[in-house]
């Protein structure tokens, strides 16, 4: 009998745990921001993601892939299934306290290292400059333990970490948020927002 989980983790990085070929599959998945796919991800996983957000789901956490796939419903899913609201940053937190739990215990070196990228990505979203500047630190691992035939793919997910830090460096969180966390926006900030892909 599959795991509750195992359809997430098919969903969302294929059969394969070749980097270059999970990348090319999926990028449109994981970046793309498409209507149709955040309906199926609402269709398919939101009454996990609603679990999760809840506090649930922890019983997923005994096994690695399980604690990939709860930090999915955590951080990335709810980014799609409620895009543009608060609600897509309300598992940031305790996706991170996962996250950094399980790295202490080096989980993710148990993974792939395509699927180690999205606990990364977890960090990359926090609002903490001493969290960014950790997930810099492992992305550049990975790019540096990489093949040579993946070295680029994983230049681009370390450049795009550098681009978060740089962010929460200088603004000590990321602007684009503000609106829909009703924040008020800085000067600075709305300039910032104003530049050609300030907007992750």
């Amino acid at each position: 009998m599959a795991a509750p989980w195992q359809p997430l983790l098919d969903w969302w990085f294929g059969p394969s745990n070749e980097a270059a070929e999970v990348a090319a599959q999926k990028h449109g998945l994981w970046f793309a921001k498409r209507a149709q796919q955040d309906a199926e991800a609402r269709e398919r996983f939101g009454v996990f993601v609603c679990a999760a957000l809840d506090g649930g789901l922890d019983d997923w956490c005994r096994e690695d892939e399980g604690w990939l796939a709860l930090l999915l419903l955590l951080d990335q899913l709810p980014r799609m299934i409620h895009r543009d609201t608060p609600r897509a940053f309300a598992g940031d937190t305790r996706a991170c306290e996962l996250a950094l739990d399980g790295l202490a215990l080096g989980r993710e070196a148990r993974l792939p290292a395509i699927r180690q990228v999205f606990v990364y990505m977890v960090l990359e979203h926090a609002e903490e400059l001493a969290v960014q500047d950790e997930v810099v630190r492992r992305f550049g691992v990975l790019h540096a333990q990489a093949a040579p035939a993946e070295q680029a793919l994983f230049a681009r997910f370390l450049a795009y970490a550098e681009r978060h830090r740089a962010v929460i460096a200088r603004f000590g969180r990321f602007p684009h948020r503000n609106a829909v966390l009703g924040r008020a926006s800085t000067a600075a900030e709305l300039a910032f927002l104003a530049e050609p892909g300030a907007r992750f």
